[in-house]
């Protein structure tokens, strides 16, 4: 096992939450903007209107910085925090996916070399070979999406990869394709939302409104299409996440933000698209993408919250990120009671030598150690944490209660089993009772 990051008032799992459900923003955009991109500059090349060329100079500058500076960054971002917050959940994904990330590369390269050379040939070259440019980026930045969905979607619903542990069983898994579908759709409400944002600095009114008028049936039926594939994504997620999903109260809260956010962005979408198209501004503009990110955070939210207690679905534990069972395809073997047996601290090779045996005078501070490798990934450990504080969760509990609450953990569908033998739990108790106090 790996150093534990522990992060003081937030939590680790907030921090990934805010970075990875930002990247989307960015990411969306720059898989759904060319092909509406694509359709102005077609159309002014076809028509012999010079004067749309203005908004697509500001829209592709728009797409060039947003995706390509603060998105690669945020990208940047994910892999380092879940690389520090959850180590052998990357390695599993790397290990079984490796050949997918190269791939996935691969097209990143394609996409940051065609949007430079499509935006610094913009009006120099002839247009034929200026839309060849704009289709290169178009198809790579979707292809980009089309291997990234197969292994986020691997880890809520592995499929038959728990048997036979091969790569396309694993990525062409049951939520593949409803997922992949659910993203396509909503990255043209991103591109539309992006567009009316880039029209606040078109000076051109009549272009403003024509534009506008366009981007607002690409916006919303991009989010129709958008709830009915999530329909059919929710309808094909597993027994469990749909039990957690109606039985968690926090699940239902997501829910609510991420639906509200979405008729708000329907709502302005219609407003600053059909009704008053001249006066949309960057700032509306501005305040519809922060409510976007929050429809983002709903729905992640979700996704994330309802492969509970697992990190990689039926495969690996949350915060302990110890193996639940046995894939003798991959020839790994289920760790939880090899670990119960010799203790979790027999895995934290990094303690020094006066941690790794419990005695009276270090068991609180090796109880606090054990809370933040167990609990810390979905819980605060500060009373005024943000994600789920156990100070206040456990408030007036003594140590036994605290203890038989863990033991039944065994048997919650949500919480994963304590991974460690009597005298750690004991520990653990100790500490937990000492915080809640």
């Amino acid at each position: 096992m790996y150093p534990q990051w522990l992060v003081p008032t937030i939590g680790s799992a907030v921090v990934i939450a805010l970075i990875a459900c930002f990247h989307i923003l960015p990411s969306h955009l720059a898989t759904g903007a060319f092909w509406f991109n694509l359709y102005i500059e077609r159309k002014a090349v076809k028509e012999g209107r010079s004067e749309l060329m203005e908004f697509l100079k500001k829209y592709v500058i728009l797409i060039l910085i947003f995706s390509f500076i603060y998105g690669s960054l945020t990208g940047v971002g994910i892999w380092f925090a879940t690389a520090v917050s959850s180590p052998r959940a990357i390695s599993l994904l790397i290990h079984n996916y490796v050949w997918g990330w190269a791939t996935e590369w691969v097209f990143f390269i394609i996409e940051i070399t065609a949007i430079y050379a499509y935006y610094y040939t913009l009006g120099k070259i002839d247009p034929v070979n200026h839309l060849r440019l704009g289709w290169i980026y178009a198809w790579g930045a979707w292809i980009s999406m089309v291997i990234i969905t197969g292994i986020l979607a691997f880890m809520l619903t592995p499929g038959k990869w728990l048997t036979t542990g091969g790569f396309f069983d694993g990525f062409f898994n049951p939520t593949y394709f409803p997922q992949l579908f659910t993203r396509t759709a909503f990255m043209f409400t991103v591109a539309s939302i992006y567009a009316l944002i880039a029209l606040s600095f078109v000076k051109n009114e009549s272009v403003k409104v024509e534009i506008a008028k366009k981007a607002g049936v690409w916006g919303l039926a991009g989010l129709v299409f958008a709830f009915i594939l999530g329909a059919w994504y929710f309808a094909k997620l597993p027994k469990e996440a749909k039990e957690l999903l109606n039985t968690l109260p926090y699940m239902k809260t997501l829910i609510k933000v991420m639906v509200i956010s979405l008729v708000i962005t329907a709502i302005y979408l219609v407003v600053f698209s059909f009704v008053i198209p001249k006066y949309n501004n960057l700032i509306a503009g501005i305040i519809s993408a922060i409510v976007l990110f929050l429809a983002i955070l709903g729905f992640e939210g979700i996704r994330e919250g309802i492969r509970r207690p697992y990190i990689v679905n039926y495969v690996m534990y949350g915060s302990s990120q110890i193996i639940s069972r046995d894939l003798p395809a991959k020839a790994v073997k289920n760790e939880l009671e090899k670990v119960r047996a010799k203790g979790f601290l027999s895995k934290l090779y990094y303690l020094p030598p006066e941690l790794r045996t419990i005695t009276p005078e270090n068991k609180v501070k090796v109880g606090e150690i054990l809370a933040i490798h167990l609990c810390s990934g979905c819980h605060s450990m500060a009373k005024d944490g943000w994600l789920r504080p156990l100070p206040k969760i456990l408030a007036g509990m003594d140590k036994e209660t605290i203890k038989s609450l863990i033991q039944s953990f065994d048997s919650s569908p949500y919480m994963p089993p304590f991974a460690g033998n009597e005298q750690e739990l004991d520990a653990v108790s100790e500490y937990l009772e000492k915080i809640a106090k």
